[in-house]
């Protein structure tokens, strides 16, 4: 039996099999609130976009993209884009937009909004990914990060749960410092808080993933969790 109902707020890893939440204000908000970037907003559609104060970023966000692309960044000159889809953790995609300043020059809050510097590969052993040439795989071999240098996507994340689109991808004059932070925040073993309605049906039942519950945690839901996943670990030993 379900112990979990629709409303029931879970914590739940790996962050891959997460589905992208609730939390579009991490997005956008940041860029809006603390960089002043210009927006539009059609409050009936949901639909947001966001342009940076040269004009040389934009950003869009569409909740009913026909194609399930959520979120998409694009650069002018030269040319580059990011897109991410309607599975991709939205704290994943946060790592990416929120730094998106810091590429153009303003570095305001660049303490408080990190853009890691450490090598993909390192990343990878960092969070027990394994990498095969220019293949990064998750420890339960369902999300890869393939990189294809010279082609027009360079980079594309996948899981095999969501076959109707990649969770993201990078065309090949994207920043690699967006790479490693998109890939730092989907594959860190930390657990992200959910609606129970919001997992992804697939996640509810796959064994490689962990739901715990907010509302009865003893003490903090996300110390709760990792006692969890060590528990686990100890007992698959």
């Amino acid at each position: 039996m379900n112990p979990y109902t629709p409303d029931d707020r879970v914590m739940i890893s790996p962050r891959y099999m997460a589905g992208a939440g609730d939390r579009i204000a991490d997005v956008i908000g940041p860029l809006i609130h603390l960089f002043g970037w210009r927006h539009e907003h059609d409050a009936d559609t949901g639909h947001i976009q966001i342009d940076s104060p040269d004009a040389s970023l934009f950003l869009d966000f569409n909740p009913l993209h026909p194609l399930g692309r959520w979120v998409t960044v694009a650069h002018h000159e030269p040319f580059w884009e990011a897109m991410f889809s309607r599975d991709a953790p939205l704290e994943a995609v946060a790592a990416v937009t929120q730094a998106l300043p810091q590429l153009l020059g303003d570095a305001r809050h660049a303490d408080r909004i990190p853009i890691t510097d450490m090598p993909l590969d390192q990343l990878a052993a960092l969070h027990d990914w394994s990498a095969n040439g220019d293949v990064l795989t998750s420890p339960d071999l369902y999300c890869r990060l393939h990189h294809t240098p010279g082609e027009n996507i360079s980079w594309r994340v996948e899981h095999l749960y969501c076959e109707d689109a990649p969770l993201a991808t990078f065309t090949q004059d994207a920043p690699e410092a967006l790479v490693r932070n998109f890939f730092d925040a989907l594959a860190t073993p930390f657990a992200v808080e959910r609606a129970y309605a919001d997992v992804p049906v697939i996640t509810r039942h796959a064994d490689s993933a962990l739901i715990t519950t907010v509302r009865r945690a003893s003490a903090n839901p996300r110390l709760d969790h990792a006692l969890a996943q060590l528990d686990r670990a100890a007992r698959r030993r």
